[in-house]
C-alpha cells in the first residue's frame, strides 16, 4: 500500500513537469552510479601514474562506496528535513567539485580524499533522487517513474563502465571523471529549474545518536566485506571491524526501538511484508549481480583473451535487458500484482544462473553464457522495480529520504556481500580444480598458477613446453570455479523466490489514506512490542 500521497494543498505537477523532474533525477543518479564502477577499468593506469600499490588502488575505489553507504541514512533523513531541492543542489555541487579534484589529483592521497568527498556528495544525491519521485509523482504515475529510476540504478553502472572503458581506450584514465562531471552540470541546471522543494516538518529533533550508530555499523560491516578477502577473514583488523559493526548495529536497533516515533528509522516497520520482502530481494539480487561481475571479467579477459573494452561491451546485453524489464515491471505489477512480479523476476534470474552454470565452457566462449546473461538481466529488472516501490511505500511521506536511503544501503550491502561470497566460491573452486592438473609443471610456476587464472596465463609464457598445459588447466579450472559460484547463486535465488511467493508484499488495492494507514501500522507494531 502506498504511503506517499502529495501533501494536502500541494499542486501536482503536470505531465511535462513530471517528465522534466524524472529526467533531472535520473541524470543525477546516473552520475553517481557511473562513478561506482568507472574506476575499475583503470586500476593498472592509476597504479603506474600515481605510484600506488594494489592495496592503495583498491582503497581509491572502495573508499567511495564505503563513504556512500555509511552516510546514506543520516543524509537521507536530513534531506527530508532541510528541503530536498537545496540538499540535492548541494550534493551535486560537492560531487562535481570532488570529481574535478580527482581528475587533477597529483598523488594517491589526494585521490583518496577526493573519492571520499565524492562519496559524501553521492550519499546526499542518491536518496533524494528517489525521494523526489515518491513524494512528487501521483499514484498512477509513480510505478513507471520508479521503473525508470531502477533501470538507471541497475543498468547505469554497466553503461558507465562501458563508457569509462571507451575513454580509457581512446584517451586517458583521468578523462573518466569527465563523464560524471558533465552529467552533474546538466543535472544542476535541470534541478534548479524543475525539481520541487518539499520539506517535511517533524515534531521531533534529529536523531543524532541513531545517525552515528548507523554510520559506525555500516562502516564496520562494509569494511569487513571489502577487506576480508584481501587481509584475511581472521586478521585482527577484520575481526575488530566485524565486532564493532555488529555491536553498533545492535545498539542502533535498541536505540531506535527506544525512540519509537522520533527514530531515524522505525525498525518496527520491518514487520511489514513490503519493507522486509523488498529489502531482502534487493540485497540478494544486487549481491548476485555484483558477484557475477567478479566472475565475468576474468572469464572474458583471461579465458577468452578479450580487452577491457570488449569485456565491458559483453555485459551490455544484460544491462539492456535489465533496463527494459525495469520499465515493464510497473505495468506487469499492475496486472498480476507486485508479489507475483517479484517472484517471476527472481525465478527468471535464477534460471539465468542455471543456464550459465550448465552451458559455460572454454570452447563455447561468449555464446555459451549469453542466454544466461539475458535471462539474468530480465529477471533483475522485473524484481527491482516492485521491490523498490515496496520499500518506499512502507514508510510515510515525511520519511521518504530515509526510505530511499534504506533502499540504497540494501543495494550497497548486497553488492559487497555478493563480491565477497561469490568471489570466494570462485577462488576456492579454481584452486581445488587446478591442483590436479599441474603435474610436471615447475613448482614455482605452479604456485603462481594457483593464485588465479590471470596469474596462470601471465606466468605460462616463461615455462617453455609447459605453457599450453598451464593455460589449459587454468581455463578449465576457472570454469569449474565459475560453475560452483553459479550453482550457489541459483540455490539462493530458489530460496528467495519461495520466500517472496509466500511472504512477499501483499497485493492490495492502493489507497489515498497513506499517512493514516502508516500511523495505524506503526501503532499495531508498537502494541505488539
Amino acid at each position: 500500500m502506498s504511503t506517499n500521497q502529495p501533501a494536502p494543498g500541494t499542486a501536482t505537477p503536470d505531465a511535462r513537469q513530471l517528465r522534466t523532474i524524472l529526467i533531472s533525477v535520473s541524470i543525477s543518479l546516473m552520475a553517481v552510479v557511473a562513478s561506482v564502477s568507472g574506476l575499475n577499468v583503470a586500476q593498472t593506469h592509476m597504479a603506474v601514474e600515481l605510484g600506488a600499490s594494489l592495496g592503495t588502488v583498491l582503497w581509491i575505489i572502495n573508499i567511495y562506496t564505503l563513504t556512500l553507504a555509511a552516510l546514506l541514512l543520516p543524509l537521507g533523513a536530513l534531506g527530508d528535513r532541510s528541503g530536498r531541492k537545496p540538499m540535492l543542489t548541494a550534493g551535486l555541487t560537492l560531487f562535481g567539485i570532488a570529481n574535478v579534484v580527482a581528475a587533477l589529483a597529483p598523488t594517491a592521497e589526494v585521490m583518496i580524499a577526493a573519492r571520499a568527498l565524492s562519496g559524501v556528495g553521492a550519499a546526499i544525491i542518491m536518496p533524494i533522487t528517489l525521494a523526489v519521485i515518491t513524494s512528487t509523482f501521483p499514484e498512477e504515475r509513480r510505478g513507471k517513474a520508479i521503473g525508470v529510476w531502477t533501470a538507471v540504478a541497475g543498468g547505469g553502472g554497466i553503461l558507465g563502465m562501458f563508457l569509462s572503458a571507451v575513454l580509457v581506450d581512446i584517451a586517458d584514465w583521468r578523462w573518466l571523471f569527465a563523464l560524471p562531471t558533465a552529467l552533474i552540470l546538466v543535472a544542476l541546471v535541470t534541478t534548479v529549474k524543475s525539481v520541487p522543494n518539499p520539506r517535511e516538518r517533524s515534531a521531533h529533533p534529529f536523531d543524532t545518536v541513531g545517525a552515528l550508530l548507523s554510520t559506525v555499523a555500516v562502516v564496520g560491516l562494509i569494511f569487513v566485506l571489502q577487506e576480508g578477502p584481501e587481509r584475511g577473514w581472521t586478521a585482527p583488523e577484520t575481526l575488530i571491524s566485524l565486532v564493532v559493526g555488529i555491536v553498533a548495529g545492535i545498539g542502533f536497533v535498541a536505540w531506535e526501538l527506544r525512540r519509537r516515533d522520533a527514530s531515524l528509522l522505525d525498525v518496527r516497520l520491518f514487520r511489514d511484508r513490503g519493507l522486509a520482502g523488498g529489502s531482502l530481494t534487493l540485497l540478494v539480487v544486487f549481491g548476485v549481480q555484483a558477484g557475477i561481475g567478479v566472475v565475468l571479467f576474468p572469464f572474458f579477459q583471461a579465458v577468452l583473451g578479450w580487452s577491457g573494452l570488449a569485456s565491458t561491451a559483453a555485459l551490455m546485453p544484460m544491462a539492456i535487458s535489465m533496463m527494459l524489464a525495469s520499465g515493464l515491471a510497473a505495468k506487469l505489477a499492475e496486472r498480476i500484482g507486485s508479489r507475483a512480479t517479484m517472484t517471476t523476476g527472481v525465478a527468471l534470474a535464477g534460471v539465468g544462473l542455471v543456464f550459465m552454470g550448465l552451458f559455460v565452457s572454454v570452447e563455447g566462449g561468449y555464446l555459451s553464457i549469453l542466454p544466461g546473461l539475458v535471462a539474468m538481466g530480465l529477471g533483475m529488472g522485473l524484481s527491482m522495480t516492485p521491490s523498490t516501490e515496496a520499500i518506499t511505500g512502507s514508510l510515510p511521506r515525511d520519511k521518504q529520504g530515509v526510505a530511499s536511503a534504506l533502499n540504497d544501503i540494501t543495494r550497497e550491502f548486497g553488492t559487497a556481500l555478493g563480491v565477497a561470497l561469490l568471489g570466494a566460491l570462485l577462488s576456492a573452486g579454481y584452486r581445488g580444480s587446478i591442483n590436479g592438473k599441474l603435474s610436471g609443471v615447475p613448482q614455482e610456476a605452479a604456485d603462481v598458477a594457483r593464485e588465479g587464472v590471470a596469474n596462470a596465463v601471465d606466468v605460462s609464457g616463461s615455462t617453455g613446453s609447459h605453457a599450453a598445459q598451464i593455460v589449459q588447466a587454468a581455463r578449465e579450472s576457472f570454469v569449474d570455479g565459475w560453475q560452483r559460484a553459479m550453482w550457489a547463486g541459483a540455490a539462493v535465488m530458489v530460496v528467495l523466490s519461495v520466500y517472496v511467493a509466500v511472504r512477499g508484499p501483499q497485493n492490495r488495492v492502493r489507497s489515498a489514506a497513506d499517512d493514516a494507514e502508516t500511523g495505524l501500522r506503526s501503532s499495531r507494531a508498537e502494541s505488539a512490542l
